[in-house]
């Protein structure tokens, strides 16, 4: 069994029209037993970038803290938050630096850029990064998340039309794979508004 499969996960970011939508599940596990249901995958790093970090939740963790602290210092010294694209660049340069003892984690990140053109954007556990211009997907249930997507996507949808698609795409993709599930975790961006909901699944 792959160390990314240890604890389960799900994780898929999808771009509407100038905002983004991305989407966990909630289960954090330890192969088929499930330790907590309310996990959280997807963290906010300022308003208008998020980054969700499948694998290894405790590298997850680890990480998240590292790229916290990394992004505290460049507000304090540009005096601005950092960009999409520059945080993606940042993201994977920490975790290229650690290509002998990687952490064990596939992160997505999503945020609005300039002219709130949205940005998505995931990699492996070394770095090398994959962009895409309608979403991406990570964790253990990603091959059903690509066919959801897949099926469910348009370009160019409005915020609540790409919130219905997310989360219809989340909840059918984790009741296709027994290591994530538990209800879902789904932030839709705008340039205006965070608007974050939790959603019930199969508890089974």
């Amino acid at each position: 069994m792959s160390i990314f499969e240890y604890n389960g996960s799900a994780l898929v970011a999808m771009v509407g029209k100038n905002c983004f939508a991305i989407a966990s599940d909630r289960r954090l596990g330890v192969q088929l037993q499930t330790i907590a249901t309310d996990f959280q995958r997807i963290s906010k790093i300022h308003d208008k970038l998020f980054i969700g970090l499948s694998g290894l939740a405790t590298d997850a963790q680890t990480l998240y803290q590292r790229l916290v602290f990394r992004h505290k210092l460049y507000q304090l010294r540009e005096e601005r938050d950092m960009k999409p694209e520059t945080f993606a660049s940042l993201v994977s340069a920490i975790l290229y630096e650690k290509r002998f003892g990687p952490y064990f984690c596939q992160p997505v990140i999503a945020g609005l850029g300039d002219e709130d053109k949205p940005f998505i954007c995931t990699m492996d556990a070394i770095g090398a990064k994959e962009l895409a211009k309608d979403f991406v997907v990570a964790g253990t249930a990603s091959e059903s998340l690509y066919g959801a997507c897949e099926s469910m996507f348009k370009p160019d949808m409005e915020p609540e039309e790409l919130f219905e698609t997310i989360s219809q795409a989340l909840l059918s993709s984790v009741d296709r794979d027994c290591l994530s599930g538990w209800g879902g975790h789904v932030y839709v961006v705008t340039p205006t508004e965070v608007k974050e909901t939790i959603l019930k699944g199969r508890m089974d």
